[in-house]
């Protein structure tokens, strides 16, 4: 029955989904054919143009053509390049795939450590310096966006010290200003919650008997502590990949990474509709399609959480 709900919420949110992103095209304000064509265009032209793509039938009509565009796999053709809308996002997505990933593993790599470091050093109020110290410094990194990061970043390391590229994909050393300008926020939230979850540890019953049988203490944190620490925060891996995912949109765009989100930012600017509408709604499938996977595995390693919801 949860799975079943699952599905059932999932392809509800897809209907939503899909008439978003085809509303949220259609109000920007323009002529999305006279900006492709040019302002000098003839008249006769704009209107034949609009007349083949359906742009002056009623919008149910166009979310009826868009909606069958999608089941059928075919995302129209771009206004400005006349490329494959298609072949533009088999393109591109590997590459905000990439980035994203990257920057999901580099931030669990350091947050986990660096939040049950803080659990420690703070367990039972100890350290109260330390504790103000990091939840502050976390909670600010949490606020600042992506795109100040991104800015921030080439200032110092490309145009000051000059030791990294400032923008594009060449190389392994083309990841690391677009990867920490994704990570820095993501890295203060999971390690804030890292902390909790180590806390909560600490104060179990096991961590107890295991202190009161005089267990080295390293082996009580690494073999007891954190592999309950990394299976409530391993939770959030899923969600935190979307989240970068979208994310990376200004980041892309800022670094000229040949991703998605530089191109649904141009695509936006001119009003190139397929385009937008295309990119958009893959973003919203990736979200919705991991968080269903997330959904069904932690059903399936906590049944509880199922128990909870009905």
């Amino acid at each position: 029955m949860f799975a079943l709900r699952r599905l059932i919420r999932f392809a509800v949110s897809m209907v939503v989904l899909i008439t978003a992103s085809f509303a949220m095209i259609h109000l920007i304000p323009g002529d999305p054919i006279r900006a492709a064509l040019g302002m000098n265009a003839p008249l006769e032209l704009v209107n034949q143009r609009r007349a083949e793509l359906g742009l002056d039938d009623p919008i149910p009509m166009q979310l009826l053509a868009y909606v069958q565009q999608i089941l059928g796999g075919d995302f129209g053709t771009s206004f400005m390049t006349r490329e494959p809308v298609g072949q533009i996002i088999a393109d591109r997505l590997p590459h905000t795939l990439a980035l994203a990933g990257a920057a999901t593993i580099f931030t669990l790599i350091v947050a986990v450590p660096l939040g049950m470091w803080a659990g420690i050093r703070t367990e039972n109020g100890r350290n109260r310096g330390t504790e103000l110290g990091f939840t502050s410094g976390t909670g600010a990194l949490t606020v600042v966006p992506e795109f100040l990061y991104s800015i921030a970043l080439i200032v110092v390391f490309s145009i000051a010290l000059g030791w990294l590229p400032p923008a594009g994909r060449d190389g392994l050393d083309s990841y690391i200003l677009p990867v920490l300008a994704l990570s820095i926020g993501a890295i203060a939230m999971v390690a804030r919650l890292a902390r909790v979850e180590t806390l909560r540890e600490l104060g179990a019953d096991y961590v107890r008997l295991a202190r009161a049988k005089r267990l080295p203490v390293l082996r009580i944190y690494l073999r007891h502590v954190l592999p309950n620490t990394l299976t409530s925060t391993l939770t959030v891996g899923g969600l935190l990949l979307t989240g970068l995912i979208a994310g990376s949109v200004l980041v892309e765009f800022v670094f000229a990474w040949p991703g998605l989100g530089g191109r649904m930012v141009e695509s936006i600017t001119q009003k190139d509709y397929p385009v937008a509408q295309a990119i958009i709604f893959v973003y919203g499938a990736i979200v919705l399609v991991v968080n269903l996977i997330v959904d069904l595995l932690l059903s399936k390693l906590d049944p509880k959480s199922t128990i909870k919801e009905t």
